[in-house]
């Protein structure tokens, strides 16, 4: 089962109101289309008339927005998004790493948060391939398979690493997306030895991706470095051999001060 649902940081006392009105918001990352307040109440597990008085107040507040068929997100989201990237200082110190490494290898260059089960792309710099999927921050991903994750899951306790794999929902994004717990622990024991995490079409067919992780003052795993190319071009050793060394060194360079 995934655990990618909000969960709550401590037991203290909660404003409802408020949590339900985020609930509304988050139904879209189930639809990119325009939702009804009917469809709206049932993803969100309220009566109609609740979600009603919550998506008018969200539309008059510009979070949501009226359209043909519904409402969508609201452009004001796009604000808290670019005040959370500008806060964050690793985001600061990423920038001009990622830039380099990507004028250097030609490929795309990503940098993703550590969350749980989940890797969330924060930076993402294109190459010369062009989709949309590639594109978009704030879209998540599985630790377990990706390069990313395996390379911070490898900075973990063997203990948690496991109660993440068991957590998370592991079917297979493709063909080749390596779900087994005994294989996924094999890959992260590998990443200890070279220091970098390779991953063949696990996610998208055709892709061939490299990751590190990025360490924070403590040594702890907060995020993830890579560059992804494409297996039309590379062959997997000679893509190690080119990016291995550079994306570890970015990745060291990302640590916190």
């Amino acid at each position: 089962m995934s655990t990618d649902e909000p969960k709550r940081k401590d037991q203290g006392p909660y404003v409802e109101a408020l949590v339900r009105g985020l609930r509304v918001l988050e139904v879209f990352s189930a639809s990119p289309k325009p939702m009804s307040l009917s469809e709206i109440a049932q993803a969100a597990g309220f009566d109609k008339s609740a979600a009603q008085r919550l998506t008018r107040t969200l539309v008059g507040l510009g979070y949501l927005e009226k359209t043909t068929g519904g409402v969508v997100p609201g452009r004001r989201i796009l604000e808290r998004s670019f005040d959370y990237l500008r806060a964050t200082p690793l985001v600061t110190r990423a920038i001009p790493i990622l830039a380099d490494l990507r004028r250097t290898v030609n490929e795309r260059v990503d940098l993703s948060l550590f969350d749980d089960t989940s890797m969330i792309y924060i930076v993402r710099m294109q190459s010369k391939r062009d989709t949309l999927h590639a594109h978009l921050i704030g879209a998540r991903v599985p630790t377990f398979c990706t390069s990313g994750g395996r390379a911070v899951l490898s900075h973990l306790p063997e203990e948690q690493v496991l109660d993440i794999i068991n957590r998370s929902d592991r079917r297979k994004l493709t063909p080749r997306t390596t779900t087994e717990v005994k294989d996924i622990l094999q890959r992260i024991a590998e990443v200890r030895e070279t220091g970098y995490s390779l991953a063949l079409e696990e996610v998208v067919i055709g892709e061939v991706a490299l990751g590190a992780a990025v360490l924070d003052e403590n040594g702890r795993p907060i995020a993830a470095l890579h560059v992804v190319g494409s297996l039309s071009e590379w062959a997997p050793q000679d893509f190690v051999q080119r990016v291995g060394p550079l994306v570890t060194a970015a990745a060291n360079g990302l640590r916190a001060p």
